[in-house]
């Protein structure tokens, strides 16, 4: 089963955060916080206006983008948690696929 998003929303697969630290220290499921990052897995066709144009979409599948803590909506297909969110909810998209980001306390 599939889900293919509608108009501007997106569907985001969270990216898993590191659940050591550097030293090695195992981090509980229960206290680390869900990920603010993840990869764009499907997209819909775009924004309509309200003369009927459409207006495409800056993301695209595999993408990583930062999104809003509480942004968006959790779903679950196939036993996997997905987010589906709008596009003006996404607030960047991570250029580097190998960058690492650290929350700013």
């Amino acid at each position: 089963m599939s889900i293919r998003p509608l108009y501007d929303r997106v569907v985001v697969k969270r990216i898993e955060a590191q659940r050591t630290t550097a030293s090695g220290i195992v981090i509980p499921d229960t206290a680390s916080e869900k990920p603010e990052q993840g990869e764009v897995i499907a997209t819909g066709n775009g924004r309509r206006l309200q003369d009927g144009t459409q207006v495409p979409l800056e993301v695209k599948i595999g993408d990583q983008v930062l999104f809003g803590k509480y942004a968006g909506q959790t779903v679950k297909l196939n036993g996997e948690e997905l987010l589906v969110l709008r596009e003006e909810d996404i607030l960047g998209v991570v250029e580097s696929s190998d960058a690492k980001l650290k929350k700013v306390a």
